[in-house]
């Protein structure tokens, strides 16, 4: 069952989470931006291997603490990796203070009226019991909503639902992240659509369950400040979408309640050529300035 001192923190705590789960399509994006070429690496598992390294490295910052970071959303194979010698959910959260969550979903379909929801996950049960056993909180999983359609839109945020009771079944809270993509035109639609959704599936929870939700920062600042004062959410975190860092915590500090999760705003700047104190000192910058924004919020 849920850690008491896991959910005051994940409920309460000033600060944000951290997204460090690019999984294996966006893996030598997240690389490349972190200056490590395709070049430098001959198969998945080599792929793999540095994207851990440069979490590793990330998490061990002395800048990566629960003093600015609630919590951190690992991949798959980063919770199945230690940090030295220590599995990464337990040296999250016994070494840095930092709420552990998992990614869960397999990847996203084909689009169909306007959104992408999750391929099926058939073997989510046996990935859930792995989890709880190694120590992690919630989980996260992401649908993308490429326009305002409202049948596309139920269906995302049904599908999202039914897999998140699934979760809270194992005693595990759920983000829930219908991801609206940022740069379309009928973004605002989209929103006001994504809002009634969410609020009519949240109103049909159970009185003693809660969820976490990870949305798109609005068009509408405070937008969604009906679903961060629902009784049946945790938190309501913000993804940063393709926003650059300073636009996403502007957007954000408009937004009551609300507090980031950000992954390629988190890792803005930082290099595998630089040295500690360098890479340091730019994540500690990073993480101040996406911590002040989920403050102002």
């Amino acid at each position: 069952m849920q850690n008491e001192k896991m959910t005051k923190q994940a409920a309460e705590k000033d600060g944000f989470i951290a997204a460090l789960d690019q999984s294996g399509g966006s893996t030598p994006k997240a690389l490349r931006l972190y200056g490590i070429e395709e070049d430098a690496y001959s198969n998945d598992e080599e792929m793999f291997g540095l994207i851990h390294e440069m979490r590793a490295r990330i998490i061990k910052s002395p800048a990566f603490n629960g003093d600015k970071v609630m919590g951190a959303i690992l991949f798959e194979r980063t919770m199945d990796g230690d940090i030295d010698g220590v599995p990464t959910a337990k040296y999250l959260w016994e070494t840095c203070s930092v709420v552990p969550f998992l990614k869960v979903d397999k990847g996203l379909a084909d689009e169909k009226n306007g959104v992408k929801v999750m391929k099926p996950m058939p073997d989510l049960d046996a990935l859930l019991e792995r989890a709880v056993a190694k120590g992690i909180f919630g989980t996260k999983m992401r649908s993308v909503i490429d326009a305002a359609n409202k049948d596309g839109i139920a269906a995302v945020v049904h599908q999202q639902f039914d897999i998140g009771r699934q979760i809270l079944q194992h005693g595990l809270v759920p983000i829930i992240e219908p991801e609206v993509t940022i740069s379309i035109a009928d973004k605002a639609e989209a929103e006001e659509i994504l809002l009634a959704e969410i609020k009519q599936q949240l109103d049909a929870l159970g009185a003693d369950q809660q969820v976490m939700l990870k949305l798109t920062l609005p068009e509408k600042a405070n937008l969604y400040k009906p679903l961060v004062d629902h009784p049946r959410v945790m938190r309501v975190v913000a993804l940063s979408g393709g926003y650059s860092r300073e636009e996403a915590c502007e957007r954000l500090s408009k937004n009551t309640g609300m507090i980031a999760s950000f992954s390629r705003a988190l890792t803005e700047g930082l290099s595998a050529q630089q040295s500690d104190e360098d890479f340091n000192k730019t994540l500690g910058e990073s993480i101040d300035s996406i911590y002040q924004a989920s403050k102002a919020g």
